[in-house]
């Protein structure tokens, strides 16, 4: 359940993971910031030429322990390649973990007219159509990453810190430990689109409706212990709690190490940030590395 992505191969082999995803949704930052975690980057490396990079760092004698390669659609047979170069790296024990960044098309659209770009392919029509056909084009792809960040509501920053969330500290036996991000949100701004769980706490008694406690948020003590106090609250995270705990171990046998639990309400300002926070703090309890992000506070 977490964000950790479990390096390639015994511990001390080459820990490898692939950047690929939507033109626009973030590959160059996402580089920058695995070469500030100590990564060895490579941008636009033809996919039959990834095992021979990773052959050649694994024979470094430890000059280089991580390496991360950015794949983009300049190659049009660039899916199917990549699909087969991932497999027979697997089939070496040797699998790259992959991380896969999208957004939603409206934004896409935004950042290529900000730019002032052409979509890759575009091929003379409709910025629209280049983003679909490239959509169509990586979802196999997508469907076998480790990891999927969507990039339509995050800053620069946010990716950043969901990159090194990802990508850092390992645990014991040199396996990373378990990370989780809890996101609350908003229903009236629509549903996080790279949710692994969606929690909706609507059924609590709304906070908004009384006007002291309607200027506060979820942070503060007054709307938490409001909220905690609302008949099926405390019964709801502990049941709760322990589908996660089942859901965490399913997760460690599957070899993924990340899960976003998305917790909404009407607004995004009070009961889904409290219950986020109990949920966090269990989590924690639990061994869990976790994040916490609230998407919506302050948006009203």
């Amino acid at each position: 359940m977490s964000e950790a992505i479990e390096p390639t191969g015994e511990v001390g082999a080459l820990e490898t993971v692939i950047i690929t995803g939507l033109s626009g949704a973030g590959r160059s930052t996402a580089a920058k910031c695995f070469e500030d975690l100590g990564f060895f980057v490579v941008d636009n490396l033809p996919p039959e030429l990834i095992g021979t990079l990773v052959d050649l760092g694994s024979r470094s004698q430890g000059a280089v322990t991580r390496l991360a390669v950015v794949m983009d659609v300049r190659s049009r047979a660039f899916s199917k390649d990549l699909r087969s170069v991932i497999r027979d790296l697997a089939d070496r024990r040797m699998r790259p973990r992959v991380l896969f960044l999208e957004a939603q098309d409206d934004v896409l659209v935004r950042r290529f007219e900000n730019n002032r770009r052409e979509h890759p392919l575009q091929a003379g029509g409709r910025l629209v159509d280049g983003i679909s056909a490239e959509r169509r084009l990586l979802s196999p792809l997508r469907e076998e990453a480790d990891l999927v960040l969507d990039t339509s509501e995050r800053s620069v920053h946010d990716l950043r810190r969901s990159i090194e969330s990802a990508f850092t500290e390992l645990g014991a036996k040199g396996r990373p430990a378990l990370r989780a991000t809890v996101l609350s949100f908003g229903y009236k701004y629509g549903l996080p689109v790279d949710a692994d769980l969606v929690v909706d706490v609507r059924f609590l008694p709304n906070p908004h409706w009384i006007p002291e406690l309607r200027p506060l948020t979820g942070r503060d003590p007054e709307i938490r212990d409001y909220v905690l106090s609302q008949e099926g609250a405390l019964e709801f995270l502990d049941r709760y709690t322990d589908i996660l705990r089942i859901i965490g171990a399913g997760y460690s046998r599957e070899n993924k190490r990340y899960l976003t639990l998305a917790v909404g309400c009407t607004g995004g300002k009070h009961r889904s940030v409290a219950i986020s926070g109990e949920l966090a703090t269990r989590l924690r309890a639990m061994g869990v590395q976790t994040t916490v992000v609230h998407r919506d506070l302050g948006r009203e």
